[in-house]
């Protein structure tokens, strides 16, 4: 019941305010309404029934007191001019026994005001005319009728009442409307920031605003962002001096073996080979540590970045079967992005025959898929793989130069963009690699 109740409630923190807001106002209007047609209005309208009652029976009084035609029609004069009534009556006739149960409010109170007032036997007819009541009373000498205005009936008060809730409910309502958009406003402007921060886009003009506690919440983002580009910072400026310090004794023991005659020296080979393989490791440090660098995001073309990965892995003699679905823009750092292409292709081809990418629109972010007929990459270590400096033992390892970066600088690209990256199992028996990016 309560899943059933929540799916049918406001989803926004601006809808849920103003159900907060409404929901006491409605219920008080409406308790105030009944209360009202519970008491005052009934009495109001048997009050003026009990004025209609008494001027009929003023008249039949009169009429009894003062007999004859003549005295007839100046009671009849003064009824019409003075009461509202328009009387008149019909001699000898007799009223149809027909039983009639009253309806409505007004017929209800103005048979009980008939029914103590004149005593005698009556109809009242609410439903042949649209202006007037009609009330037809049975005397000793025939059938008096009495017509008159509805609106003697009726009292305004009801409209004024009605009127009344209605309009200063509407007021009620624009006013917290506008308060709790202002309110909310501020909410939307830090979630968009959040966003935009964790696509790596420029947060500089975000200030704190709003209520206090939504202000204390800006601060502790702004505090939280101060502090993870600082981090950032570090990282990339620790990962890139080292790689550069390193380089420098590497470069030393290159041009010494040089010097010793290179090929002549025992183990140069050995020794050349391991130099090689620590200055592809190098590499790998400084592209992890390139990751999330400075570079800002502008409007690129995704269908180009991944032609230029494809025609690099043609020329690495890496076969590649790309398909795009129309053209494919967003927001990205193109550097960051054509790097982790890179490795991801790169990888696929260095362990598959045949790779094939597709890329295409999904909602609203873009989905590249890149599927290959390699070795794969077992279900227990798909998570492992994204830690840095993984190594899977065996037959495929997703490192970049066999450092075991490369999973984890495709992932930090992603993230940094708001998308992600995911590993399942390829129709073509390999390995799959899911991109998807936020347009």
């Amino acid at each position: 019941m309560t899943i059933s109740i929540k799916k049918y409630l406001p989803k926004s923190l601006l809808g849920r305010s103003l159900l907060i807001i409404v929901t006491p106002l409605v219920v008080l209007q409406l308790v105030s309404a009944a209360i009202f047609y519970e008491t005052h209005w009934d009495k109001v309208t048997l009050k003026l029934a009990r004025g209609v009652a008494g001027d009929i029976a003023a008249v039949i009084n009169l009429m009894r007191l003062t007999p004859g035609t003549q005295s007839h029609r100046r009671i009849f004069n003064i009824a019409d001019s003075n009461m509202g009534l328009e009387v008149s009556l019909h001699e000898n006739a007799v009223l149809p026994n027909v039983s009639h149960s009253p309806s409505g409010l007004t017929e209800r109170m103005l048979t009980r005001a008939m029914i103590s007032h004149v005593s005698k036997p009556f109809q009242i007819d609410t439903k042949s005319k649209d202006r007037e009541v009609v009330i037809t009373v049975q005397l000793v000498s025939g059938v008096l009728q009495v017509s008159l205005s509805r609106k003697r009936l009726f009292s305004s008060t009801a409209y004024v009442f009605v009127l009344w809730m209605v309009g200063t409910s509407l007021i009620l309502f624009v006013v917290a409307t506008i308060f709790m958009r202002n309110q909310v406003k501020p909410i939307r402007r830090l979630a968009i920031a959040a966003d935009d921060f964790g696509k790596g886009r420029d947060v500089s003009q975000f200030k704190p605003e709003g209520a206090s506690e939504v202000r204390l919440a800006a601060s502790a983002f702004l505090a939280m962002h101060e502090r993870i580009v600082r981090q950032i910072s570090q990282r990339t400026d620790m990962l890139a001096g080292v790689s550069h310090d390193l380089r420098t004794p590497l470069t030393r023991m290159k041009l010494q073996l040089e010097m010793l005659g290179g090929d002549t020296v025992p183990g140069a080979e050995d020794l050349k080979a391991d130099i090689t393989e620590m200055e592809h490791m190098l590499d790998g440090y400084l592209d992890f540590a390139r990751g999330e660098g400075g570079e800002d995001p502008r409007p690129t073309d995704v269908s180009a970045l991944l032609k230029d990965a494809a025609a690099q892995a043609l020329r690495q003699g890496g076969a590649v079967d790309l398909h795009t679905e129309g053209q494919l823009s967003a927001s990205l750092r193109p550097n960051a992005f054509r790097r982790c292409l890179t490795n991801l292709i790169d990888n696929a081809i260095r362990y598959a025959k045949h790779v094939s990418v597709r890329a295409g629109q999904r909602g609203d972010a873009i989905e590249v898929t890149i599927d290959d007929d390699g070795p794969g990459i077992a279900e227990d270590q798909r998570d492992a793989v994204f830690k840095p400096f993984y190594r899977i033992e065996g037959s495929r390892n997703p490192g970049t130069g066999g450092v075991g970066l490369g999973m984890t600088i495709a992932r930090d690209v992603l993230r940094s963009h708001g998308g992600d990256i995911e590993l399942g199992d390829s129709p073509n028996g390999g390995l799959r690699v899911r991109l998807r990016v936020p347009l």
